[in-house]
């Protein structure tokens, strides 16, 4: 059987499963038959490939060949995620990718919110300057109600209005630049675009998703789903941490906003592991969702491990000490080197539940994936890869079988909503 080719998904809820070994994709499908949500299994950051040391070619292979032996013909996608650079682009595209996140993290203004009244129209006298806006752009927002649904009506005060321009946009213009630049490479090919707005240091309020989503749409982007930032706290690798009751409040807002400015799908992004908040998401976005996940497939693989080659898991996690400091910048974790320091060492076979499913050694695990996967060495000076792949490829069915019931858990409790 040929590799099947990966497709567009259009407004059907969706499902991310990121793999940064490329042998997860049997549990992920096997999960996947079980419910009717749309696949995507190649999906991989271009953070994630450089620190894997992988190939957009390569992610994407790895999804084909599991699924051509698996004689796969349904519909599913492939993610290039968290794009910011045309460069970016053209290795994806270049590869097969058809769905696009767009991350323009580097071009909001964190410190719009704090800015004086006359710093604030400083700001956004510079934006018409550089012609991110164009005279007059005010007209299209001021003195006008937005009835987004039957029971929110939004409504930008000046202030508020000028706070959520400098705030995003010039990465609302990056995002029309790099929208234009796919659409080149893809030469005619159907292709998807998500536009991620999450790694911001505030709370995306639905005032600002309108803001965005009306000014896309002005700009002529076409978006297939969007992802906030939420309230609350989504770390890596656990559960959700914050109000259970003001998620629902905010994420219904978002999803009315998304219908308006649409229809698009919201975006779950570090959605792996948020088990508290999948029935409230799951009853709220109907199809208008996707869910984003990436290095909890990586854990299960540690899960292997651990069972397998308790010795190498105790290595790895040793390892991972060394490394923890540093590779936690990247990513926002409760989790400190204090408790790392205090977390007792992996004793062979008898800690498992303490290093793969409790907050502080899954945060440990999940941050220093790319240390470990390219620099690290077992006490046989054999790369950590080598033999955690060599653990893998050993015990398929053990693999398949624990990335299956994770996942099962995740998208039953989605569909439960």
């Amino acid at each position: 059987m040929l590799p099947p080719l990966p497709s567009v998904l259009g407004l059907k809820k969706s499902f991310g499963f990121g793999d940064r070994l490329g042998l997860a994709t049997p549990g992920h499908l096997a999960a996947a038959n079980k419910w009717d949500f749309a696949p995507i299994f190649a999906q991989q950051s271009v953070r994630e490939m450089e620190r894997t040391r992988r190939t957009p070619v390569e992610v994407l292979a790895a999804a084909q060949s599991a699924l051509a032996a698996a004689s796969y013909t349904k519909p599913w996608g492939a993610d290039a995620d968290h794009h910011k650079t045309p460069e970016d682009i053209d290795k994806t595209a270049a590869a097969g990718f058809t769905f696009y996140t767009i991350d323009p993290s580097a071009f909001v203004n964190n410190e719009a919110d704090r800015l004086s009244a006359t710093d604030l129209e400083a700001a956004v006298t510079r934006l018409v300057v550089d012609n991110i806006f164009a005279p007059g752009w005010r007209e299209e927002y001021q003195g006008r109600s937005f009835a987004v649904s039957e029971f929110l009506t939004l409504q930008f005060t000046p202030e508020q209005l000028a706070r959520a321009a400098v705030k995003y946009g010039r990465a609302l213009a990056h995002c029309a630049t790099l929208a234009s630049h796919i659409s080149q490479v893809r030469g005619g090919e159907p292709f998807e675009i998500e536009v991620s707005v999450d790694e911001t240091d505030a709370v995306t309020s639905p005032l600002d998703h309108l803001f965005c989503g009306l000014e896309l749409k002005r700009r002529g982007v076409s978006i297939v789903s969007l992802a906030p930032r939420f309230i609350g706290e989504f770390e890596k690798g656990i559960d959700y941490r914050g109000d259970l009751g003001q998620f629902e409040a905010q994420l219904r807002d978002h999803v009315a906003v998304a219908n308006h400015c649409g229809p698009y799908k919201i975006s779950i992004h570090s959605g792996s592991d948020k088990f508290s908040i999948y029935p409230i998401i799951g009853r709220l976005c109907g199809d208008l969702l996707h869910v984003k996940t990436a290095g909890t497939s990586y854990l299960e693989a540690l899960r292997v491990v651990a069972r397998t080659a308790p010795a190498l898991f105790a290595e790895i996690t040793a390892y991972c000490r060394g490394c923890f400091d540093q590779d936690r910048r990247s990513y926002h974790l409760s989790t400190t080197q204090a408790e790392i320091d205090a977390l007792p060492a992996y004793r062979d076979g008898q800690d498992e539940a303490r290093f793969l499913d409790e907050r502080v050694g899954r945060q440990l695990l999940h941050v220093t994936f790319g240390s470990v996967l390219t620099k690290g060495l077992d006490a046989k000076g054999r790369p950590f890869k080598d033999s955690i792949l060599e653990q893998l490829r050993g015990h398929e069915g053990l693999h398949k079988e624990v990335v299956e019931k994770h996942f099962t858990r995740h998208l039953q409790l989605l569909n439960q909503g």
